[in-house]
């Protein structure tokens, strides 16, 4: 385990957005969500508990409008959050991929903790209503997420049929490729670059 305590936490207040997110990269999956957007919480509760990340989010947005303002911002404020959690980075195992099948659905997400913020997303997620949850705000939410936490994204979907499946997979594969990026290496010291630091 690491000496000091690898969290984040970050309050972000728009006209459009209050947010509070809190997190632990060392935590069980614990989950707390509030966001006012049901499906979006059962992605997020997945997102905690197969990276095995401690996740608190409150949210309040301007959902008569729609939900794309607080999805994003929730992405926006993880990102960050993952920015204070991992420090410098010494001792990551830095890279993290994964390959989830459900039902007729198979997604693939991969992960590099680089600093340099990038995101690829090959899925192509129909424009359907889950709830309230518009299903292609999944790609708006983690591309907010790469942009802010200064990670290198690849999102790819190989075939899938049912929205909810392909979502699910999505979040689910991003959840255990974070879970492999941010874990401690036992065997690795110092930061995990030949050029001495991720930035």
């Amino acid at each position: 385990m690491s000496a000091r305590k690898r969290t984040g936490q970050v309050n972000r207040e728009t006209h459009e957005t209050k947010i509070a997110l809190a997190l632990d990269l060392d935590g069980t999956g614990q989950a707390r969500l509030a966001t006012g957007i049901g499906f979006f919480d059962h992605m997020l509760e997945l997102l905690a508990r197969h990276s095995l990340i401690d996740l608190t989010v409150e949210a309040k947005g301007d959902l008569h409008v729609d939900a794309h303002h607080t999805v994003e911002d929730v992405g926006i404020c993880l990102g960050k959050a993952l920015v204070q959690a991992l420090g410098d980075k010494s001792g990551i195992r830095r890279y993290g991929s994964a390959t989830v099948p459900m039902d007729e659905t198979l997604a693939t997400v991969a992960v590099d903790l680089s600093g340099r913020a990038f995101c690829v997303w090959n899925a192509a997620v129909p424009p359907e209503m889950l709830g309230t949850f518009n299903a292609p705000l999944a790609e708006e939410f983690w591309r907010a997420a790469a942009t802010n936490g200064a990670l290198n994204l690849h999102v790819i979907c190989h075939h899938g049929r049912n929205t909810h499946h392909i979502v699910e997979a999505i979040f689910k594969a991003g959840a255990r490729a974070l879970r492999q990026a941010v874990e401690l290496d036992p065997r690795a010291s110092g930061v995990p670059s030949t050029k001495g630091l991720l930035a």
